[in-house]
């Protein structure tokens, strides 16, 4: 028996950004792009351009519908923050894109 319906196959698109954010916004900031469903890692840039910290997101939970990151890495947060008025947030989202394909 032949199967018609079209396969579907998922195509990935990965792209960086990178925002500038002051130190007294930077927790609120990593917090709402966690809760992002595209962004999958996050990196704190010192001003000089090192990572001072990079967050990939599988680290986080989900409770109760927002994703809440591990305390460490908001006490890490909070130390960059003390150290720097402003620091550059890079975030590497991803989209998936489902993509017909038919067969003959």
């Amino acid at each position: 028996m032949a199967n018609d319906s079209p396969k579907t196959e998922k195509e990935e698109r990965t792209w960086i950004e990178e925002i500038e954010v002051s130190s007294e916004r930077l927790k609120e900031k990593v917090e709402s792009l966690a809760a992002e469903a595209s962004v999958r890692r996050i990196r704190i840039k010192e001003p000089d351009g090192d990572i001072a910290v990079d967050i990939p997101l599988t680290i986080g939970a989900v409770a109760g519908g927002a994703i809440v990151l591990a305390a460490p890495i908001l006490a890490l947060i909070g130390a960059v923050a003390a150290f720097f008025a402003k620091v550059k947030v890079e975030i590497v989202r991803e989209e998936v894109a489902e993509k017909e394909n038919e067969e003959a």
